[in-house]
């Protein structure tokens, strides 16, 4: 009976939390994001020249020098942005060296090989980090998830994550946290497709909160588990994580646990209104799968990493672009290459 009655609390629950946002209107900065809209390409550009220019000198030990780490991780990120193929884009770079962004333009096939750099491996997240602390001063709550990106055109994740007996093999998973005003990922980790999310909990929010103060952290039952929720409050957030069905008040060596779940049973209510900002990941999901595709075109595991990397260092660029003319803040990454030790490249 005991179990009867928490199965129809938990339901009745679910139901609270569907209609917690029914009918709310959301408004729009109409002048504001028009001026975005109008001058993103300008910015981009602008933008991308200015965060690039952090990237230490790549370190040589032997052999011939090759291209420019910098020059080619902005021509692999312009592609992206334009979401053209390696032909199409070579007139966009050429405007590019003529502006003064990069000294040379590739063979498209230079272009192409350049995803595969290692360089890039290393250096991406890095900067994923550096274009997400302009709005430190902005987020302080945080939401975990993960989503899939196909390796072939016709693939979709949604698809593949409904059907019990799908095969997850040849995704890539793309695992990341982001700030729930601006959409803004602050860290990413990517694995192959049938890799199980909450693992990734504590790297993604670990560091997260080594940049930003966290003061609250919403994710789904997938990130459900004591380690996560007391990894939450030990960095000084609260962690609005849903329990399953199944669970139990028992803390087992989890007070945060034992708290948690006692809002959740008794004041659903209030902890809907906290956990529903878990959306927004889901918002950021969508944002770059709608602007640079739900899909990879490189052939290797190593280049459709980052491919994927690529695709979030420009919805970031796009989001300080939009906050730039929202907030009016000034962005300024040579302060904060002071602040974040860049990596060794090789």
């Amino acid at each position: 009976m005991h179990r009867e009655a928490q199965n129809e609390s938990v339901e009745r629950n679910e139901w609270l939390y569907k209609n917690l946002t029914k009918n709310k209107k959301h408004t729009q900065e109409w002048k504001e994001y028009n001026e975005a809209q109008t001058k993103e390409k300008l910015m981009f550009y602008k933008l991308l020249n200015e965060l690039l220019n952090v990237i230490p000198k790549r370190i040589y030990t032997f052999g011939r020098p090759r291209k420019s780490l910098r020059d080619m991780m902005f021509c692999c990120l312009i592609k992206i942005y334009n979401g053209s193929s390696s032909r199409r884009i070579i007139s966009d770079l050429e405007l590019a060296k003529r502006a003064g962004y990069i000294n040379d333009v590739p063979h498209f096939n230079t272009l192409l090989r350049h995803f595969e750099d290692t360089g890039m491996s290393i250096v991406l997240p890095y900067l994923i980090n550096v274009s997400a602390l302009p709005l430190k001063p902005v987020e302080q709550s945080f939401a975990v998830d993960s989503t899939g990106f196909g390796t072939g055109r016709f693939d979709r994740w949604l698809n593949i994550r409904t059907q019990k007996d799908s095969k997850k093999k040849g995704w890539r998973k793309c695992h990341a946290i982001c700030g729930v005003k601006t959409n803004i990922i602050t860290s990413v980790k990517i694995t192959e497709g049938k890799s199980g999310d909450s693992p990734q909990f504590n790297p993604l929010v670990n560091e997260t909160a080594q940049l930003f103060d966290v003061k609250e952290v919403s994710a789904d039952k997938a990130y459900s588990s004591r380690a996560n929720l007391e990894l939450a409050k030990k960095l000084g957030a609260m962690p609005y994580i849903p329990f399953k069905k199944n669970a139990t008040k028992k803390s087992r060596g989890s007070p945060t646990w034992a708290t948690m779940f006692e809002v959740f049973t008794k004041n659903y209510l209030e902890f809907a209104k906290h956990y529903h900002k878990r959306s927004n990941i889901e918002t950021s999901f969508a944002m770059i799968k709608r602007k640079f595709g739900d899909f990879v075109r490189c052939k290797n595991e190593k280049s459709q990493d980052n491919e994927i990397l690529c695709k979030v260092l420009a919805h970031n660029i796009v989001c300080l672009i939009h906050e730039i003319c929202e907030l009016k803040i000034e962005v300024d990454f040579n302060d904060v290459k002071n602040k974040l030790s860049a990596p060794k490249v090789i």
